[in-house]
């Protein structure tokens, strides 16, 4: 990955850089490093001068495993991929898998199994689902991420983490069919 600059021009205060939503016949121009005066969303348009924010992507793949647990803490794992970044920026944790899902809660106190058995009772097993294939009540399997986002999205400041006290980024995943998952950790840090 690289660099991306983005530019938007448009009013500032004394109160320093004013962002708003406008009418489309206004103006957005943003700079990416493969694209010039793209529209950001279908109707969508910003306006700034807010200056050049400079923004460098980095990416890690993580692997692992959901058959002895089905609640997996990545926040150590996403806490090292920070520090090594450094820095200020955002790091966005993505599951790219129709059955799993991610979220934010406190681990170690028996919140992991009151969460899967809350998941289990909203989610029951059977063959009530009309999606049918893989082992019986595969059907809940791809209705969890309907309930668990893929994606959460962290702030970080100078290489940490801004998670609350009791805050762990886990994965949670209740299929018996591919206990192989894929996380997607992307940093994007302002240069």
């Amino acid at each position: 990955m690289g660099a991306v600059e983005v530019v938007v021009l448009g009013e500032l205060d004394e109160d320093g850089p004013q962002m708003s939503l406008v009418d489309d016949d206004q103006v957005i121009k943003a700079l990416t490093a493969d694209r010039a005066n793209e529209r950001l969303g279908d109707g969508i348009r910003a306006r700034g001068p807010f200056g050049r924010v400079n923004f460098e992507a980095m990416e890690k793949e993580l692997r692992l495993g959901t058959e002895q647990r089905q609640v997996v803490d990545l926040t150590a794992e996403a806490e090292r991929f920070a520090a090594e970044a450094g820095g200020d920026g955002l790091l966005n944790v993505f599951v790219p898998h129709a059955t799993a899902g991610l979220a934010l809660m406190e681990t170690g106190s028996g919140s992991e199994a009151d969460l899967v058995d809350a998941l289990s009772r909203l989610l029951p097993r059977g063959d009530r689902y009309r999606h049918r294939h893989g082992s019986p009540g595969h059907g809940a399997d791809h209705l969890l991420p309907v309930l668990l986002s893929p994606s959460v999205s962290i702030p970080l400041r100078d290489g940490k983490l801004r998670l609350g006290r009791w805050q762990s980024i886990v994965v949670v995943d209740m299929n018996q069919d591919n206990p192989r998952r894929t996380v997607l950790l992307t940093l994007l840090r302002s240069g």
